[in-house]
């Protein structure tokens, strides 16, 4: 790599196609070394050798380059910056400081700036936790910087080969990233540390042991909690259609969730939709420490209008900063939004390098590289003995909403919670839009202990109530195809029940307005409280039915109303009104058994 540490041309274009450009040069460049092009030193990336001839993705418009134009090499591959800084931040798909660039070009981003991903100038208050003269192992605790109010940022180590007793560390003061922090001594002689980190994004980062998962990620979506949990570590899928609510699902979870790190990846999103964002999650209260939530996000924001390359490289470089914060010990939330316009800029890549195209036109490596996302979430010891995660939640467009595609179904492969978002819900003002028919999740046996530990009633049996509440629904989804031909009607009332059951269920527990103060996050006690409540009722309902009441007499009791209601009338500061509920239903149901006894 000497010639690209000169700062002379190690190579001139010979071919250009949009964002992929062929270059003659140098033998002694490496595959996914990172380059520069033409006069404007545009950042590209090594994808491609044959001989002297490199095969380069531009992350920039190449609107201009032309042949002769010359390549710089810089001797590294493409990497994020680590350290502190990064919580409250906003980057572009290759970790450039968006709020940074606007300063200098405007809001249409330049081609070509240069900028470092971290300010350099800012001092960070270092308390040392090692001591001097100690032996330390790679992933190892230096220190701590208060990065915002709720996170900690521990810095490491870096968790290569970089092993060794440790001569020298700083006092406790104010120092920069650049600026060195401690001194090892290693196999290879003395190093100098420093708060600053530089990682591949395509090499995932080291850790002693992955584990089972076996807590819930908490959302505060009842349809998710209740139904189809993921653990964290865990990783799931959100497909839907046009307007199905993709955005916005994985935006409550963004806000709402127990994690302690939020990366929001807007990979290939539409303008307007990044801007809400950009524009809401600064406003956004974290729900327990009442500090700004982005004092513990990173939002990287990559529009359809930005170039196509660029796209392909965010989602590398939002799970490489997830792996970085779990590698302290943290839990982190991914969500990519969303993993088909990724999958769009392969096929585009891969069209202008003239693959083969496989299915759908989509690269035939599109499912290794969709398994080697979904693979980098894990719950795991770290190298200094903590316990962190990673837990993924992308976003699936199929076209037309059609779950048969490509994307989608490769998909399925490598994650294990499903949650399928029906437009027709969407359509009904059904929100969360999840369909409870085509949905599920394979990690309910490992949460149920948790569920157990969380339940302050442990009468509550989350996995029984949960059971039953869908084979209700799944017996609606059945019934209703006679309703379709002969009417509610034509049915008899123990069947009719269940219809009025299962709108209980869709209207008073699975629907959830984002918008509500009080019904836009459901703590799990809560959850199982109107669960139960709703399961109460039918269970005593089928007793009175039996003695021959008819359904309306049910249908048009008071507290019907107050069960549909009790989602937004109750606050999770206040469940034991759940108790009130409960005895006015008991005291209106009783009066009506009485009356056909």
């Amino acid at each position: 790599m000497s010639e690209a540490l000169t700062g002379h041309p190690i190579g001139e274009i010979v071919w250009i196609n949009g964002p992929v450009v062929r270059a003659r040069g140098s033998q002694q460049i490496g595959m996914l070394e990172m380059v520069e092009v033409g006069a404007e030193h545009l950042i590209a990336e090594v994808i491609g050798l044959e001989r002297d001839v490199m095969t380069l993705q531009v992350y920039e418009e190449t609107s201009g380059l032309r042949p002769g134009a010359p390549v710089y090499g810089t001797g590294a591959p493409l990497s994020v910056e680590l350290g502190p800084g990064l919580l409250q931040s906003i980057f572009d798909g290759i970790q450039r400081p968006l709020p940074v660039l606007e300063r200098r070009t405007g809001v249409c981003i330049g081609r070509g700036v240069k900028t470092t991903p971290l300010y350099r100038g800012q001092k960070w208050a270092l308390t040392p936790v090692a001591e001097a003269g100690k032996v330390l192992q790679e992933g190892a605790i230096l220190g701590v910087v208060q990065e915002t109010p709720l996170i900690e940022h521990r810095i490491m180590l870096p968790p290569t080969t970089m092993s060794g007793r440790l001569t020298w560390i700083a006092p406790a003061g104010e120092y920069t990233i650049e600026e060195p922090i401690a001194h090892l001594e290693t196999a290879s002689g003395k190093q100098s540390i420093a708060m600053l980190r530089r990682w591949p994004v395509r090499r995932p980062r080291p850790y002693r042991r992955r584990l089972r998962p076996s807590e819930m990620l908490v959302t505060g979506q009842r349809v998710l909690d209740t139904f189809f949990p993921l653990a964290k570590g865990g990783s799931a899928v959100i497909p839907g259609g046009f307007g199905a609510g993709k955005t916005i699902t994985q935006q409550q979870i963004a806000k709402w969730s127990d994690a302690d790190i939020v990366i929001y990846i807007g990979c290939g999103e539409r303008g307007n939709e990044m801007t809400d964002v950009l524009q809401e999650f600064p406003k956004l209260i974290d729900p327990d420490s009442k500090h700004p939530l982005m004092e513990r996000t990173i939002l990287i924001a990559n529009t359809s209008n930005m170039p196509v390359a660029a796209r392909e490289a965010s989602i590398y470089t939002g799970i490489t900063l997830a792996e970085y914060y779990r590698d302290m010990g943290y839990h982190v939330a991914v969500m990519a939004d969303s993993t088909s316009r990724w999958a769009e800029a392969l096929r585009e890549i891969s069209g202008r390098l003239e693959e083969m195209p496989a299915e759908e036109g989509y690269p035939a490596y599109l499912a290794a590289r969709l398994a080697e996302f979904y693979e980098r979430a894990g719950r795991v010891v770290t190298l200094n003995d903590r316990t962190g995660s990673v837990s993924i939640i992308g976003a699936v467009s199929p076209p037309g909403g059609d779950f048969s595609e490509s994307v989608t179904q490769h998909t399925k492969r490598f994650v294990r919670c499903f949650w399928a978002l029906d437009k027709s819900l969407a359509s009904a003002r059904h929100f969360p839009s999840v369909n409870w028919l085509d949905s599920y999740s394979e990690y309910v046996d490992e949460i149920a202990g948790w569920w157990r530990e969380q339940s302050t009633d442990k009468a509550l049996d989350w996995q029984t109530l949960r059971n039953t509440a869908l084979a209700i629904l799944q017996r609606e989804n059945q019934l209703q195809q006679i309703v379709k031909l002969v009417g509610p009607d034509a049915l008899p009332d123990d069947q009719r029940l269940i219809l009025e059951t299962a709108r209980l269920l869709r209207e008073g527990f699975l629907q959830q307005n984002a918008l509500d103060p009080v019904d836009s996050y459901s703590v799990s006690q809560k959850q199982l409280l109107m669960l139960d409540l709703i399961l109460h009722f039918h269970a005593r309902a089928i007793r009175i039915v039996g003695k021959n009441c008819p359904i309306f007499v049910l249908h048009e009791l008071p507290v019907i109303n107050r069960l549909v209601r009790m989602k937004n009338t109750i606050a999770n500061e206040h469940l034991e009104k759940f108790a009130e509920i409960r005895r006015i239903l008991d005291e209106q149901l009783d009066k009506v058994e009485k009356d056909y006894a």
